[in-house]
């Protein structure tokens, strides 16, 4: 299925531009860790060795799975499913005393998400989030920076956070930071914490700050990275124009925000408040947005904006 998607929907010329992006969110790393005041320079170090070996797996491997020897037939759902069981397990056992096959994939090209593994220092963006309104081959720049860019800036911020950092650049659990470096870097989540406790998604129900704070902390350095890299891929170019009316900065948040329209019932964001890691959608854009001068700049918004975070009270951390 995975082939067959691919075929219709994710072209080589979209492969390409993906793999462009993702070098520019790369470099546009490289400079964050260069300026983070909190960190050493040994630390800084070991972070460029662990950011120089990422994995970058974009749209579908390299190498099809072979399943010719997986028989199915039109005769029994039940034992098409027993025979793809054992086909599976038979596969991973073929695998025990053998290399480690770093060209895998843990997702399936058509799935519709994206990751960073520890063990492997891999980022991977399927096909199937490689579509609008995340990313468009056929989009302007701004809007795929904004959308797209900032989850790829993301997944690459775990590869240093406080779990990303107990892996070194070969996926071994190995701490590279000092003592110092840590207690530096936990000293700067106290404004996350604090700013998702004060978002209420429901009337009685507040966003867990500590619950939500990886993944929050990954937000906002993602979306500072997406734009830096956007403004990076702009050197030595005109300025762009316009588009109906829009400005190149509004159009990179404007992409961000529309690649996280959802709907949810009340009870289902409930359970997500209590048990899931990553924010709401809706407040997966407006907390890391109003953390950036730049949003506010391109907006015009006034300093006691809703949408301006006092600067005594924004995070910094990427």
């Amino acid at each position: 299925m995975g082939q067959l998607f691919v075929e219709r929907a994710f072209s080589a010329q979209a492969k390409a531009r993906a793999l462009e992006l993702v070098g520019n969110l790369e470099a546009s790393l490289r400079d964050r860790i260069a300026q983070a005041d909190w960190m050493s320079e040994a630390t800084k170090q070991q972070a460029y060795r662990k950011l120089d070996k990422f994995i970058v797996k974009i749209g579908y491997p390299d190498k099809w799975r072979d399943y010719s020897r997986l028989e199915v037939s039109r005769d029994s759902y039940v034992l098409n499913v027993l025979a793809g069981n054992r086909f599976e397990a038979e596969r991973r056992l073929a695998r025990l005393g053998q290399p480690v096959d770093r060209s895998e994939w843990q997702m399936t090209p058509q799935t519709v998400n994206a990751y960073y593994d520890p063990t492997t220092n891999e980022i991977c963006f399927p096909a199937g989030i490689l579509q609008p309104p995340f990313f468009d081959p056929e989009a302007d720049d701004a809007v795929n920076y904004g959308a797209i860019g900032m989850v790829i800036g993301h997944e690459m911020t775990h590869g240093f956070d406080d779990q990303g950092s107990q892996y070194d650049s070969d996926g071994n659990l190995k701490d590279w930071w000092t003592p110092e470096d840590r207690k530096n870097y936990e000293s700067r989540q106290g404004l996350v914490v604090e700013q998702y406790d004060g978002y209420r998604p429901l009337p009685d129900q507040a966003i867990n700050g500590k619950l939500t704070l990886g993944e929050n902390i990954a937000d906002i350095g993602g979306l500072k990275i997406a734009l830096a890299a956007f403004e990076k891929s702009l050197a030595g170019k005109p300025r762009p124009a316009a588009i109906d009316g829009l400005t190149a900065e509004q159009r990179f948040f404007l992409g961000y925000a529309q690649a996280w329209h959802q709907l949810m019932r009340s009870q289902a964001q409930r359970v997500q408040l209590n048990v899931d890691p990553h924010s709401p959608a809706k407040y997966r854009v407006l907390g890391p947005v109003s953390d950036l001068p730049e949003f506010a700049a391109a907006f015009s918004c006034s300093q006691g904006a809703p949408m301006v975070r006092p600067a005594a009270l924004r995070p910094t951390i990427w």
